[in-house]
């Protein structure tokens, strides 16, 4: 029997979200201002989506501590700063390390409905 794990955007209150509304909260949170969000799903993992509104970090990771896993885009050149965590620290990052935000949703929606990156998706695993 599959068992799809269901995700929740982690806050102080917790709102349960499912593929086809990830990417609308997600949106709703950057243009307010929240770029830095994590969501945690039912089998406790975690994927951070940390965004400067043009380019976003994905990050999958299995537990508390793992490095994780996060997609990137092969071939970019130069940074990207602006990147603003709840702690107001303001992150710079390589491009090639960060995705075009339209592709950060996509990835993000597949994997909240199916637990998994996309087959054409290009990620590296930092374990």
């Amino acid at each position: 029997m599959l068992v799809i794990e269901s995700w929740v955007i982690s806050d102080d209150a917790p709102v349960s979200v499912s593929s086809e509304m990830v990417s609308e909260a997600l949106r709703s949170r950057t243009d307010s201002g929240q770029l830095e969000t994590w969501l945690t799903s039912s089998s406790g993992r975690s994927l951070a989506f940390v965004t400067n509104t043009e380019r976003a970090m994905v990050m999958l990771l299995e537990d508390e501590g793992d490095p994780g896993e996060h997609a990137v885009y092969p071939g970019a050149e130069g940074a990207s700063d602006g990147f603003v965590l709840s702690s107001a620290q303001d992150d710079r990052y390589p491009d090639g390390d960060t995705v075009p935000i339209g592709e950060a949703f996509r990835l993000v929606e597949h994997i909240v409905g199916t637990g998994s990156w996309p087959t054409d998706a290009r990620w590296v695993v930092d374990r």
